[in-house]
């Protein structure tokens, strides 16, 4: 809490200088959107990435207008670090003028959001059927039972594999289907020697498969109360020995950044991804594999509550407490991406996005075969997987844990033994967390 309130101090002067100084495109936004038109009723949303969430915005907003012809939807694109930290300063000094009535949030930022700068979000638990949502992407939203927001797009993880590789190693699909960490990094091995292609990818200075591994297993960097989850956790000591072990199999490229792995798997050096379904684009990039690959469950571990399912990203639809179009902007939301199976079906096929409404989960446009991926109906199985998350507590301080974690890394690949590695990391995350 102490860093709570040094961070508020901290941007109080320059929230307030955002605010006198003001932002003429969202102040002619916020008096449109109070309904001073008698034609048009209008709302105001920030997203970042116009051709994936502005495009379902725009989807959204064609629906919703065949019932409110005179329903208008604008919606300014920001860059996303631009628009969390326009977002942070102006909820640090307390200024609310100039905000939209919908903004799009990442899900493991909404928690601090929501405990840091309370009554900023409008509860959602009685506007929307969440039943109809997979569970975990619900319980990023809530908090003390009541549901923040509307789930939006999933990052739904699976192992993307090249299928001429692994045949050619001696595999078959049935081979790859629910198998552990450690049968993963043997038949990684076989792949090395009858192929010479790596299995994976490893980056010393990159923790997100620590996170699919822990989610897979009901586990994360921090505990439900904001406390380091480093120590004395089975779940992250197991994430850093099958972490460990693949870098010591030898069946990891080491790559930096994210122009060298997506490179690495676009020129064939690499026989499988382990990623969310965000991925499938720049897989497909490489056209000339058209017809080689296919996916399957990740890894597990062999932990009790372990499964072959996990998350990696994702993001959620808020409304401002303070919007003076609150209401409008709640139905707007329930009405389409809160519960509307034609949403999701076009987003799919006009986006290539995801969501977790389970009832669009049996729609036809789930059940088309990739050629790509050598006929498989990916989308069918990347939702059925959806289901099958472990739900958990983002916390406040995700983001300061996984720069814990990253800065002792290369020590723990360097030969530190997992307990020292562990222990340094809760006290960096300790003293970062303060």
């Amino acid at each position: 809490m102490k860093k709570i309130i040094s961070t508020a101090l901290m941007l109080t002067l320059t929230g307030s200088m955002l605010a006198a100084c003001g932002d003429s495109s969202n102040e002619t936004s916020s008096k449109e959107s109070a309904g001073t038109s008698s034609d048009k009723q209008k709302v105001v949303a920030w997203a970042w990435d116009p051709s994936f969430n502005g495009a379902a915005l725009k989807i959204a907003e064609e629906l919703y207008q065949k019932e409110n012809p005179n329903f208008e939807l604008e919606i300014i694109d920001m860059a996303k670090i631009d628009m969390e930290q326009k977002l942070n300063t102006n909820l640090a000094a307390g200024v609310k003028d100039g905000l939209p009535d919908i903004i799009l949030v990442n899900d493991v930022n909404i928690q601090k959001y929501i405990t840091a700068f309370p009554n900023t979000f409008t509860d959602f638990t009685d506007k929307v059927d969440f039943t109809k949502f997979s569970p975990y992407k619900v319980d990023a939203l809530t908090i003390d039972n009541k549901v923040y927001g509307v789930p939006f797009d999933i990052g739904v993880t699976g192992m993307f594999y090249r299928t001429d590789y692994l045949e050619q190693a001696g595999y078959k699909a049935a081979d790859l289907e629910n198998i552990t960490w450690d049968e993963y990094i043997e038949i990684g091995k076989v792949v090395k020697e009858k192929t010479g292609k790596y299995m994976t990818t490893i980056n010393p200075n990159e923790e997100a498969i620590h996170a699919i591994m822990l989610q897979s297993a009901g586990s994360w960097f921090i505990t439900p109360d904001n406390k380091g989850n480093f120590v004395d956790n089975p779940v992250m000591t197991e994430t850093m020995r099958v972490y460990k072990a693949i870098s010591d199999s030898g069946i990891a490229k080491p790559v930096t950044g994210w122009s060298e792995f997506v490179g690495s798997f676009n020129a064939g050096d690499t026989a499988s991804v382990i990623s969310g379904v965000w991925q499938i684009a720049s897989i497909m990039d490489a056209k000339d594999q058209s017809g080689k690959w296919a996916v399957a469950p990740i890894p597990r571990f062999n932990l009790e509550g372990a499964v072959n399912a996990s998350n990696e990203g994702g993001s959620s639809w808020f409304v401002m407490e303070g919007s003076n179009n609150k209401d409008l902007a709640k139905d707007f939301l329930s009405k389409t991406i809160g519960g509307n199976s034609e949403f999701y079906e076009r987003f799919l096929n006009e986006n290539g996005g995801v969501g977790s409404f389970t009832p669009a989960f049996s729609s036809e446009v789930y059940k088309q075969k990739s050629e790509f991926f050598g006929g498989q109906a990916i989308y069918q199985d990347f939702t059925k997987w959806s289901t099958e998350v472990p739900g958990i507590s983002f916390g406040m301080y995700t983001q300061e844990a996984k720069d814990a974690l990253k800065n002792e890394l290369p020590g723990l690949l360097n030969g530190t033994d997992i307990t020292t590695v562990l222990k340094n990391v809760q006290k960096l995350f300790e003293l970062q967390a303060q």
